[in-house]
C-alpha cells in the first residue's frame, strides 16, 4: 500500500501544470450609469462612498449618477433621459437600484398585465385562418408598482436596445426614524395599502423575467439585514437609520456586486 501510494505521488509530480487563464473583469474599465434612490445618490451623507464608488475603485469604472434621494420606480424614464441628453449612447451599461421608496409611499402592487379579446392569424397542421385568442399585453400605468416598473423598463429597451441593463433588488429595511413627520417602521409591517416589503423585492425579480433583464438579488445575497440588533454596524445610525448603509454597508454592498458582475457581460 505504502508503495502504490508513493508511485501515485511521483505522478502526480511528474505531470506538468496545466496552463492557468487570468479572466479580466467583464466590467473592468467600462462607463456605468447608475439609476436610483438615496442609497445611489451621492449628496446622500448616510455613507461617504457609495457601492458605485467602491467599484470605481477597483475595477476603474466611470459612473455616471443619477440616483436622487427619494425617488420611485416612476422617475427612472426621467433619469433615462438626463442621461441620454448628457452622454447620448456613450456608455456601456445601467444598474437600477430603486424600489423602497415605492414601499413605504403605500404604492399599491397591481398587476403585470391586461388582457383582452381579440383575434390572431394561425395555423397549426392546416391552413392559417382567424382564430379568436385572449392576448395580454404590459399594463402601462403611474398608479401601480407593477404599471410603474413596466414603463421604466420599456422606456430603456426602446431607448437602449443594445445595452446591459441590470436591475438590483431593493435591500431588507428596518427603522428609519428622520422626525415626527418622516418615521418609517420596518419591513416586518404592512404598509399603507396594506402590502408587506417582500412583495415589492418579488415584484422585481419577476421583472427581469418579463423584460428578459438580470437580476442581482441584493435583498439576500448582500447579507444586510437591519433587522438583526448587531447587522446595526452596517447602517447609518443604528438607533434611527437602518435603512441607509454606512461606508462598510455599502462596502459590503460592492463586494456582492463585484462577484455577481463577473457572471454578466457588460457589452455586447
Amino acid at each position: 500500500m505504502k508503495k502504490l501510494i508513493v508511485i501515485l505521488m511521483c505522478l502526480l509530480v511528474a505531470v506538468p501544470s496545466l496552463p492557468q487563464t487570468l479572466m479580466e473583469h467583464p466590467w473592468k474599465g467600462k462607463k456605468v450609469a447608475y439609476f436610483g434612490d438615496s442609497i445611489t445618490d451621492p449628496r446622500n451623507k448616510a455613507a461617504k462612498k457609495k457601492y458605485w464608488a467602491f467599484l470605481e475603485e477597483w475595477l476603474g469604472i466611470t459612473p455616471y449618477v443619477y440616483g436622487i434621494s427619494g425617488r420611485q420606480w416612476n422617475d427612472i424614464p426621467r433619469q433615462a433621459e438626463k442621461l441620454k441628453a448628457e452622454h447620448g449612447d456613450d456608455f456601456d451599461a445601467i444598474m437600477i437600484f430603486i424600489g423602497t421608496n415605492d414601499y413605504n409611499a403605500g404604492v399599491p402592487i397591481g398587476e403585470w398585465y391586461e388582457e383582452i379579446d381579440t383575434t390572431v392569424v394561425a395555423a397549426i397542421h392546416k391552413p392559417k385562418a382567424v382564430v379568436k385568442r385572449k392576448m395580454r399585453r404590459p399594463l402601462m400605468t403611474k398608479d401601480t408598482y407593477r404599471g410603474r416598473i413596466n414603463i421604466a423598463l420599456s422606456t430603456l429597451k426602446g431607448m437602449y436596445p443594445t445595452k446591459q441593463i441590470v436591475i438590483l433588488t431593493p435591500i431588507h429595511r428596518a427603522l428609519a426614524a428622520f422626525n415626527d413627520k418622516n418615521w418609517q417602521p420596518t419591513e416586518a409591517y404592512q404598509n399603507e395599502c396594506g402590502e408587506f416589503f417582500d412583495e415589492y423585492v418579488e415584484s422585481v425579480k419577476e421583472a427581469g423575467e418579463i423584460w428578459a433583464m438580470p437580476v442581482i438579488d441584493t435583498y439576500s445575497l448582500s447579507g444586510l439585514y437591519p433587522l438583526e440588533e448587531n447587522q446595526g454596524q452596517y447602517f447609518h445610525i443604528p438607533t434611527t437609520d437602518r435603512l441607509h448603509p454606512n461606508d462598510k454597508g455599502h462596502e459590503r454592498l460592492a463586494r456582492t456586486l463585484y462577484y455577481q458582475l463577473m457572471a454578466l457581460p457588460c457589452v455586447f
